[in-house]
């Protein structure tokens, strides 16, 4: 152990080594910290010089292990990520959040609850910087340096690490205009003889199940037109296609701009969840559970 030649490894190389493993490039890992490429080729390769080993094959399209690498990430990774996460949790304690938070979620997310909540985060943790990837396809969290991804429930996989952060029942609703040309229905019966905006799935046809002062009711709904976002359906609706079954937080801010109107509102469709989904079962950053717990308490 006392040998003049030897050294020990730097803990905050090890921490970084074992980042560009998870995130598979130095490039991707030099943009989640926030620091030059050059700086994070620097200290691995300072690293490895302590090391006295090559711990990395880097090319320009793949970054692998050499075996000595592979034999230290596995001995290492667990317990570096223990003792990063309790010193991130005493700092997170002592300071006021700030810093990056990046979040994936479906294209039509603000259509359904809107920017006000973001802003009003914003305004409060005036040191916590937000950027959301808006896509439906599913985004790579790990290869995208994604925080945390918002996901519907039916999105879920079982391996996800995941909790449930938004709630928000389904309501019924069309636009002022559909009603004034097609009346509405007085009871959830009458809705099989309405043009009705479905979000489409594999099946042609489609039940709707009401919960309401009745009790619960299935009922067969039809229409002319079919999506497979709840973005368009919604857009159909305010068009006057029909009538739909969205978010309650999308309807309550559509009856603002005279867009969207409750139909038999004394029904509803159960509850729509939204799930926050990591890419990993670190401890995640600060800023990002100041986020989630901001979005469970304006957006439910």
């Amino acid at each position: 152990m006392g040998g003049d030649n030897q050294k020990m490894l730097d803990l905050n190389h090890l921490r970084l080594f074992i980042e560009i493993v998870k995130v598979g490039s130095f490039a991707g890992t030099a943009r989640r910290l926030g620091v030059p490429t050059n700086t994070v080729t620097r200290h691995i390769q300072q690293l490895e010089a302590a090391a006295h080993m090559r711990l990395m094959h880097r090319s320009t399209r793949k970054l692998t292990l050499t075996p000595a690498g592979q034999a230290l990430y596995e001995r290492c990774v667990a317990s570096v990520e223990e003792l990063s996460n309790a010193a991130q949790e005493i700092i997170d304690d002592s300071q006021t959040p700030g810093g990056l938070v990046r979040v994936a979620a479906a294209a039509g997310f603000f259509d359904v609850f809107g920017m006000k909540h973001i802003v009003e985060f914003l305004a409060l943790y005036p040191r916590i910087r937000v950027e959301f990837l808006l896509d439906d396809a599913r985004t790579d969290l790990i290869a995208e340096s994604i925080d945390v991804a918002l996901r519907s429930g039916r999105q879920l996989k079982s391996s996800s690490v995941a909790r449930r952060v938004i709630e928000t029942p389904s309501v019924l609703a069309a636009s002022p205009s559909y009603l004034a040309n097609n009346g509405a229905p007085a009871y959830p019966q009458a809705l099989a003889k309405h043009q009705c905006v479905v979000l489409a799935r594999d099946s042609a046809r489609t039940n709707w199940t009401l919960e309401g002062p009745s009790g619960r009711i299935e009922v067969t709904v039809s229409g002319r037109f079919r999506a497979n976002n709840a973005r368009t359906v919604m857009q159909a609706t305010a068009a006057g296609l029909g009538i739909a079954l969205l978010p309650y937080s999308a309807v309550r801010r559509r009856a603002r701009s005279w867009t969207s109107r409750r139909v038999l509102a004394e029904y509803r469709a159960g509850t729509a969840s939204m799930y926050a989904v990591f890419p990993n079962r670190k401890q995640s950053p600060a800023q990002c559970r100041y986020l989630l717990t901001s979005l469970s308490r304006k957006c439910g």
